[in-house]
């Protein structure tokens, strides 16, 4: 097969579908890869090392979209890449379509086989390809959070772990998945007032075997939510509801009861956010004030720190990505029902139910599309 790597054109998107390694693993299994120049510069990987992994380097994405079979990618597509797609193409990639129907409808009209990574599932039910962003954006969202809380960000000027006599600030993490567990990990070393949220018994039970008492773990009511955020001075949004829009958990009301100078981070935002004033925001400005709340939304937390999130992603992507190259997307998904979850779109179909329902457009069953 003829695998094409983009250079992802995000606002500081830095990150790069396919490591040279990925490279070298898949030319040796017999495939074809073409990447566009300058594709991994933001990972420190100039085109002699691609080249050098039996990648042939092309001169722009144009060219990529044109030859490929497969587009292998991290970012959703921009309306100029959705318009390069061609039917029948694979598009290999992160896409969070639920808030986002322009992308779908470009997708749809398409024709392309569209396989999101982040509804790709295991044999334990987890998400295989989006738990290392998720551990990746965890972890951020504390460090861009205490960054946030200093007065040059923004913030109330609270020092996360506080001094000698002084009280550390008040860290509450909205749900105990890979990001809330990660993002609380991190509170908890730089030594803050931990609050975990959830409402899964198993997953609570697990926090708190974890943490023991460095951190509280909460069984998550609305009540409880809106009394913890008035003293809160961070608050870190990491619900997820796979494929689907992330559920407004703090409403616009609700957040007038916060401290001046508090900080949200929305690590939902790709999936729409989990708090009623949360809009997508870049890393050239990261960050906005509703009512005296500052807001950090950037809707691609993980490309900050791009060569450790490439490398991880390409850890658990690659796997899959040679064995549709080896197979086909059809036979591929025929073997592994997991793969399968992760079609979202099948040349010219919706094919991913909480999609459709978040967006009002009919859905077929993907298994249908084989």
């Amino acid at each position: 097969m003829l695998i094409g790597v983009p250079k992802e054109i995000k606002v500081h998107e830095y990150r790069v579908g396919l490591t040279p390694e990925s490279v070298a693993e898949l030319v040796l299994d017999g495939h074809q890869i073409i990447v566009e120049t300058g594709a991994g510069v933001g990972i420190g990987a100039d085109d002699a090392q691609y080249a050098a992994s039996g990648a042939e380097i092309v001169a722009d994405a144009k060219t990529v979209f044109a030859r490929a079979d497969m587009i292998v990618k991290v970012k959703e597509p921009q309306a100029v890449e959705c318009a390069m797609l061609r039917p029948g193409q694979i598009l290999y990639t992160y896409l969070h379509l639920a808030p986002d129907p322009e992308q779908t409808k470009a997708l749809i009209k398409s024709g392309a086989v569209c396989i999101a990574y982040e509804t790709v599932t295991d044999a334990y039910g987890d998400l295989p390809l989006l738990t290392p962003m998720s551990q990746v954006a965890g972890r951020l969202a504390t460090q861009v959070g205490a960054t946030a809380l200093q007065k040059v960000g923004g913030g109330r000027g609270v020092l996360m772990g506080g001094v000698p006599g002084v009280a550390p600030a008040k860290v509450v993490v909205i749900g105990g998945g890979d990001v809330g567990f990660n993002a609380a990990q991190m509170a908890v070393g730089m030594q803050a007032d931990v609050t975990i949220l959830d409402r899964n018994n198993i997953v609570m039970e697990r926090l708190n075997y974890h943490f023991e008492n460095r951190a509280k773990v909460v069984r998550s009511t609305p009540a409880v939510l809106a009394e913890l955020i008035k003293t809160a001075d961070l608050v870190i949004g990491a619900v997820l509801i796979p494929g689907a829009a992330a559920p407004k958990l703090i409403t616009r009301e609700m957040l007038s009861t916060m401290m001046d100078g508090s900080v949200i981070v929305d690590v939902a935002i790709d999936q729409g956010g989990c708090f009623e004033t949360s809009k997508p925001t870049t890393h050239a400005d990261p960050t906005y004030v509703v009512d005296g709340v500052v807001h950090y939304c950037v809707a691609n937390m993980p490309g900050a720190v791009a060569r450790t999130s490439t490398y991880a992603l390409n850890a658990a992507t690659l796997g899959h990505a040679k064995k549709i190259a080896k197979l086909g997307w059809k036979e591929a998904m025929r073997e592994d029902a997991h793969l399968l979850d992760g079609l979202n779109v099948c040349e010219g179909q919706l094919t991913y139910a909480a999609v459709g329902e978040a967006l009002g457009i009919d859905t077929v069953d993907a298994a249908s599309c084989l």
